[in-house]
């Protein structure tokens, strides 16, 4: 799993349901905004584990992380954070989870943030969505859990 968590000081989500109905959903005040990646071999632990390390990293103003500060949580699938640009012109989407594996893992990532306490709105998977934010600080990360996973170098 990949996610770009950028510190934000108001973020909105608005898509189209499958009946043609808006979704809109977001906060005012400072929070983050996660874009999450899924690819074909991820599991419900680095759902859990990517979630954890979200809640819990120094993120905020006075190096708070989300859980001290109890700030909320946008959560938006984003399958083109596996896109491969290295050949060519046209990206390559392959490395990306389909729906079938996707969709339920963006959903156990939320369900465990939601477990740690977050208030976590969301996107609507596989839709197409426009996402407002102003980026605080600017503050942005990358995690991908086979980085989490991998042993540190002393």
């Amino acid at each position: 799993m990949r996610a770009v968590i950028q510190r934000v000081s108001r973020a909105q989500v608005r898509a189209r349901d499958a009946e043609g109905g808006e979704h809109v959903d977001g906060f005012d005040g400072q929070g983050l905004v996660v874009l999450l990646g899924v690819t074909h071999d991820d599991t419900d632990h680095q759902a859990r584990l990517l979630a954890e390390k979200t809640w819990r990293l120094r993120l905020l103003d006075q190096e708070l992380s989300a859980e001290q500060a109890q700030a909320p949580v946008l959560a938006v699938s984003q399958f083109t954070l596996y896109g491969d640009a290295r050949k060519g012109r046209r990206p390559s989407w392959s490395s990306a989870a389909p729906a079938a594996v996707g969709e339920p893992l963006y959903e156990r990532y939320v369900h465990h943030l939601r477990a740690l306490g977050a208030v976590v709105h969301t996107g609507i998977f596989g839709a197409h969505m426009e996402l407002e934010l102003v980026n605080d600080g600017p503050v942005t990360l990358l995690l991908d859990t086979e980085e989490l996973e991998r042993p540190r170098r002393s």
